[in-house]
């Protein structure tokens, strides 16, 4: 039985437990993908819950929020995508080590290029600077991206990651609140990687009006995974790119890294998992 976990906070809701498994089966792997919860959001409870899973045997975990970043400090090797984005969401842990990934980046760039191919990414208007938000910035780079210009509601935040990019040899500005306007009229991509739009939190990260002779949009939500924003940038011809894809490309990231298996011909893998699980697209 391989032992596989997903640390994080609020993550009841999951379905990576479900994708795992099934990616187990396709593979007659015994899988076994355990929800993971530490006691608070300190770098104490989760090093203490990651203590635990090595010593019952698990070959790897997923981190999410709040701990991606924390999660570099327990790896003995991090990988370059990790040095890049400053967090990571996929722990290998083997030969006694802790091995840091970011499926995430790996994962956006394989959905970008399942849905647009190779349409490069152009100058990008990213919402967002948070955990997601700095892997997707990073990726962009793969994809095609000139530019990036970050607004978020935190400045500090879009500053640091503006900087982290720019550093990294790329080329990046901060957008304040008041020109979002003028820089969405400008740019290529629009790109969501705030909570606007999930379920509980209804709504559109960017007026549907700024929508408007882009190329393409990508969400970083995916319950629902047709949201208003991607429902509106679909309305006015823009290729769109889900959080679903970001999901899902991701979680066969991590698979691989945990199993050393490759997933091959991912389609059916795609249909079988939207068919049981109702994953519901009008759009996809």
């Amino acid at each position: 039985m391989l032992h596989i976990g997903l640390i994080g906070q609020a993550i009841a809701a999951s379905r990576s437990p479900s994708l795992h498994m099934m990616l187990g089966e396709l593979k007659q792997l015994p899988v076994d993908y355990q929800l993971q919860v530490p006691e608070d959001d300190t770098a104490e409870s989760f090093n203490a819950k990651l203590a635990e899973i090595r010593a019952l045997g698990f070959v790897g975990t997923n981190v999410t929020f709040p701990y991606k970043q924390i999660a570099i400090d327990s790896a003995d090797e991090v990988n370059d995508a990790v040095k890049k984005v400053g967090a990571s969401n996929t722990l290998l842990l083997k030969d006694g080590k802790v091995c840091a990934f970011n499926t995430d980046y790996t994962g956006f760039i394989r959905g970008y290029k399942g849905r647009v191919g190779d349409l490069p990414a152009g100058k990008v208007l990213m919402i967002g600077a948070g955990g997601v938000g700095r892997a997707i910035g990073f990726a962009l780079f793969e994809v095609g991206a000139t530019e990036v210009l970050v607004t978020d509601l935190s400045e500090r935040s879009a500053q640091s990651l503006v900087d982290a990019i720019n550093e990294a040899g790329y080329k990046a500005r901060v957008v304040a609140k008041e020109d979002i306007a003028e820089a969405a009229a400008e740019v290529d991509g629009l790109v969501n990687c705030t909570p606007v739009g999930h379920l509980k939190s209804p709504g559109m990260p960017l007026a549907a009006e700024l929508i408007q002779g882009q190329k393409w949009a990508f969400d970083a939500v995916y319950t629902p995974m047709d949201t208003e924003f991607l429902i509106e940038a679909n309305k006015k011809g823009l290729q769109i790119v889900s959080g679903f894809d970001l999901f899902f490309y991701q979680g066969i990231d991590a698979f691989e890294i945990f199993t050393g298996q490759e997933i091959t011909d991912v389609k059916p893998v795609w249909d079988q998992f939207r068919e049981k699980y109702n994953v519901v697209s009008s759009l996809i």
